[in-house]
């Protein structure tokens, strides 16, 4: 959807929106660390995020992933950064092309700075001199296809020999095909407001959005001031000044005046607000729930999980359960699915269910945190302790799962996981029952509004061999569940009747069939299989070789068994641990391997 489009509904229903700015970070660490925050920030439910563009497109390929990804695997919609600087046509048209590709529809057009080290900027040959041009020939190369963004200078363009000129070019470039305009940055409101005063008496119409920069730290406040020439009132460098070594006040401190400097400003008329993170999170966070800005529930949790934007995945509405933790290891690996028959979940029996790629093994974390954050276990009590403390909260991530914390709605089973893990299950997926939450639910709800959502309890988990003979035992006596499992090597046993789908997450709303999203399906999960068991193959590789902790992680490899189980009686939210409580009490792990 274009960018345009999302401020116009949002102006009409006369509602507050926002958006986030990021960066393309420098390390693949912080790369990874970045989509996690992203996915994070989703649920904040900015209308748009934009990922900058370094001098020349330095950073080209990198911004070009970091769209293509936040697209199709976070369900956000993306505006990319374009540069004059050191970009040539043939440049600008491999971008254009790229961001089209992955189903993008929105460009910010800038001039951009002037490569390190050079003082003047200068245009490169067959390249372009102004924002103006950028915008003139995307228009020129693809009509509407794209809403293009400008940047607006509330204290004037830098190179600007003064107002009436900025102010002209700013015309110049709205009047070329620019859709809305996203401010640098500013702290002092009066003069925005003024600034967007004059900007309507000059023909200007369109959105203008202002771009607010949150202190983060005393130097980097006074770099990014300095370097930008921005006006930094009275009253704020006198707030500073006392706290100015105290980095927790001076966080807390630009809260307090991003909270107020946006407040006034939406009293003055200005609904949207672009917020340039510096790739962090709490204070854009923190921001926006002091401004009791709350994005309707229906835009943020359309579905239990973050609809892909790409073009095709447009019409996918159900998904297998066991990539919940890791969601971008299953897109990448259905990317080359092109059919959702019926809007459904696709065949997971085509060959083009991928192939496990490059993140879908790997382990997020470098290999001195990964030993920081597990130690050297020795024994599975070891391994189940670990489990556990993630739980609890006291382990910050496990191989399993790209979140560093477990989502909210598990807190009403987190006592239950904890004490499974300490008993030798060990953890990777769950959901609680839920029966009848309205779909406004802080904690449960998802998809429109005045509905009602379902789900089964659910839990996946790996297990010796002895222990999951002690649980099919168990299970035998119970009709309402239905579990698989399966070993390394592909040995499946299941009480199931059935190979279709086992919907384990639904939704009722007005004037609408029955969504079902999430499903339990055994093909999908014997896929699932190879990837679950290579992390331990990728845990035992940051430990010497022939040491016991390797030993140790990869006989847990090869022995155990990866299951999952459904409680289908979701009117029961504690039939699942009862059960596995019963039969865990017999057999405790005993520390050996």
């Amino acid at each position: 959807m274009k960018v345009i489009d999302k401020i116009r509904q949002a102006e009409e229903e006369g509602r507050p929106y926002w958006s986030f700015e990021y960066f393309p970070p420098k390390t693949t660490a912080g790369v990874q660390n970045l989509y996690d925050r992203m996915e994070r920030m989703y649920n904040l439910g900015p209308e748009f995020i934009d990922v900058t563009w370094n001098a020349g497109g330095t950073s080209s390929d990198l911004t070009s992933e970091l769209i293509a990804t936040a697209q199709s695997v976070y369900g956000l919609e993306t505006c990319m950064h374009l540069t004059c600087t050191n970009m040539p046509r043939e440049k600008v048209d491999i971008a254009l092309k790229a961001a089209k590709a992955c189903g993008n529809q929105n460009i910010l057009a800038l001039r951009g700075d002037p490569p390190r080290g050079q003082e003047e900027w200068v245009s490169c040959d067959n390249g372009f001199s102004h924002a103006s041009d950028l915008v003139a020939y995307i228009r020129e190369q693809y009509g509407n296809y794209f809403s293009i963004g400008v940047a607006g200078y509330p204290e004037n363009h830098q190179d600007s020999v003064s107002k009436e000129e900025d102010m002209k070019w700013l015309k110049f470039k709205v009047d070329q095909g620019a859709d809305f305009i996203v401010t640098q940055l500013f702290y002092d409101t009066g003069l925005f407001l003024e600034w967007v005063k004059e900007c309507r008496a000059y023909g200007i119409t369109c959105p203008i959005l202002p771009g607010i920069m949150p202190i983060q730290s005393y130097g980097g406040f006074i770099r990014m001031t300095t370097l930008c020439k921005t006006y930094v009132p009275r009253h704020i460098r006198e707030a500073l000044e006392p706290i100015k070594d105290d980095d927790q006040a001076v966080k807390e401190y630009g809260v307090k005046l991003a909270i107020d400097m946006c407040r006034e400003m939406f009293e003055a008329g200005s609904h949207g607000f672009h917020f340039y993170t510096l790739n962090l999170e709490k204070s854009t966070r923190l921001i926006l729930e002091g401004l009791k800005f709350v994005a309707p529930k229906a835009t943020v949790r359309p579905l239990p999980w973050n609809p892909s934007l790409s073009k095709k995945r447009e019409k996918e509405n159900v998904r297998p359960i066991f990539w919940k933790n890791r969601i971008k290891s299953y897109v990448s690996r259905t990317e080359a699915w092109d059919e959702f028959p019926n809007g459904r979940w696709g065949d997971s029996r085509s060959p083009a269910f991928g192939e496990l790629d490059g993140y879908g093994t790997s382990l997020k974390l470098s290999i001195k945190d990964a030993h920081a954050q597990w130690g050297t276990p020795t024994s599975t009590a070891d391994v189940a302790r670990l489990f556990a403390d993630y739980c609890r909260g006291q382990v910050r991530s496990l191989p399993w799962s790209d979140e560093t914390a477990l989502n909210p709605e598990t807190d009403a089973i987190r006592d239950h996981l904890a004490t499974l893990n300490d008993q030798g299950l060990l953890t990777i997926n769950s959901q609680p029952a839920v029966n009848g939450a309205r779909s406004d639910d802080k904690v449960y709800g998802w998809g429109p509004k005045n509905g009602y959502v379902f789900q089964k309890a659910y839990l996946e988990f790996f297990v010796s061999p002895e222990r999951l003979n002690e649980i099919v035992n168990r299970l035998e006596d119970e009709d309402q569940m239905t579990y698989y499992a399966v070993n390394r090597r592909g040995d499946l046993q299941t009480n199931s009747q059935n190979d279709g789908p086992n919907a384990v997450t639904w939704g009722v709303f007005p004037g609408k069939e029955i969504v079902q999203p999430t499903v339990v399906e055994v093909v999908s999960f014997v896929a699932w299989k190879d990837e679950a068991f290579e992390l331990w193959s990728e845990w035992a590789k940051i430990y010497e070789h022939g040491s016991d902790s390797q030993k140790l992680i990869e006989h847990i490899r090869d022995e155990w068994f990866l299951v999952n189980i459904v409680h289908n009686d979701f009117q029961d939210s504690n039939g699942l641990f009862r059960v596995l409580d019963s039969s865990a009490t017999n057999g405790k792990s005993n520390g050996t391997h």
